[in-house]
């Protein structure tokens, strides 16, 4: 059973989440989507509320919590910038998670420890230009070299990967081995001949800065390996498995957005001599809209309650992201709807949550490849 009861913990993270949120990132939200400017400051200020390692025990420079606290804190930061929660989310579920699930003591003691703490942010890169879902079509090969590997290669779709510290990509290591041929590395910027691309234009979530990463005869230490060789793809979609509560969380987030959006607008706005907030269709419009975010909520929490227990989740994650990013998009689009032309205007803010809800539905695993994940989890 889930308990829907918050510790007096977790209201409080949940309280923090939502000042934060209002206070430094809802001022700055509009310039920083049309300008495309990556949201540093408010990023270190996360670390320093231990927001960018939160699952992370204490030891290795995390805040030790469990994974409701962090889906918590996650929609809340959703709830008003999808790009920042971005970026959250990336640094906790995908880089962080796998070193503290894979990572030797060393490598937590010098790459972890910074990360979970705030000083560092890092990057997942897995995709490559011709893999799109296929993750374990890859071309990019790390060649063993005496006590180092030598990576040439190309990574796309790469979140953080401008502004990143370090990076934990996947590669092959073994050419004719398919998805048992890959391993996952850390490497660290400035490293010769590793290079970024230029910052894509983006639909959405603009103030995350997304690039290709290029890998010219770059040599990382046989210590940046992350597990064993070949283990790459199993680290890569455990990782993923997790990733997808916390994008199931920020859909939430920005589906509740744009809920309040709608419902505050239904009750200013008069038309026909009354509020159209009193007309049966926009009632029935926020009520659905209500309904599945209570519903995506709920899928969320039984996902990160089953990991918090140890148990396979992996189906339900799947559900959760599914879900909940439907319903993010519709919640969205209707609210654009309801808003009718100025919903279409930049200053009401609605119509960035329209492009920002996109996304969810695509990155780490786009709702076809959810689909296929739970049907493969039933049909065992």
């Amino acid at each position: 059973m889930i308990d829907f009861n918050l510790s007096p913990e977790q209201e409080l993270i949940q309280e923090t989440a939502r000042d934060f949120a209002n206070t430094q990132l809802l001022p700055g939200v509009i310039e920083r989507d049309e300008n495309q400017i990556f949201p540093n400051d408010e990023i270190k200020k996360m670390g320093e509320l231990g927001f960018m390692g939160m699952m992370v025990p204490e030891e290795w420079g995390g805040s030790g919590l469990d994974t409701i606290s962090y889906i918590i804190a996650l929609e809340e930061i959703a709830a008003v910038e999808l790009a920042t929660s971005t970026i959250m989310s990336v640094n906790n579920s995908l880089v962080c998670q796998v070193l503290l699930d894979w990572g030797t003591d060393a490598q937590k003691s010098k790459f972890l420890n910074p990360l979970a703490s705030g000083l560092k942010l890092g990057a997942y890169s897995l995709s490559e230009p011709q893999s799109g879902s296929d993750a374990s079509n890859m071309k990019t090969f790390a060649e063993k070299n005496g006590n180092n590997f030598i990576v040439n290669g190309t990574k796309n779709w790469v979140t953080s990967g401008e502004n990143s510290d370090l990076i934990i990509f996947f590669c092959k290591t073994e050419k004719e081995a398919g998805a048992k041929g890959i391993s996952a590395f850390i490497i660290e910027k400035g490293t010769p001949g590793l290079t970024t691309g230029k910052k894509e234009e983006k639909l959405g979530i603009r103030a995350s800065d997304t690039c290709e990463l290029y890998f010219d005869n770059c040599e990382i230490p046989e210590s940046n390996l992350i597990g064993n060789l070949g283990q790459g793809f199993s680290i890569a979609m455990q990782a993923l498995g997790g990733g997808r509560i916390g994008i199931a969380s920020q859909s939430v987030g920005l589906a509740r957005a744009a809920l309040d959006k709608t419902i505050s607008y239904s009750q200013e706005r008069e038309q026909f001599g009354q509020l159209i907030a009193k007309f049966g269709a926009i009632q029935n419009k926020i009520a659905d809209m209500a309904t599945n975010i209570e519903a995506a909520r709920l899928l969320v929490m039984q996902a990160a309650t089953l990991k918090d227990q140890g148990k396979e989740y992996i189906k339900e994650s799947s559900m959760a992201k599914l879900f909940a990013s439907s319903t993010a998009m519709s919640a969205a689009t209707e609210c654009v709807q309801v808003h009718g032309g100025y919903g279409y205007m930049q200053e009401y803010g609605v119509e960035r949550l329209m492009r920002d809800a996109k996304i969810t539905e695509i990155y780490e695993g786009t709702s076809e490849i959810q689909r296929l994940v739970i049907s493969r989890e039933l049909l065992k």
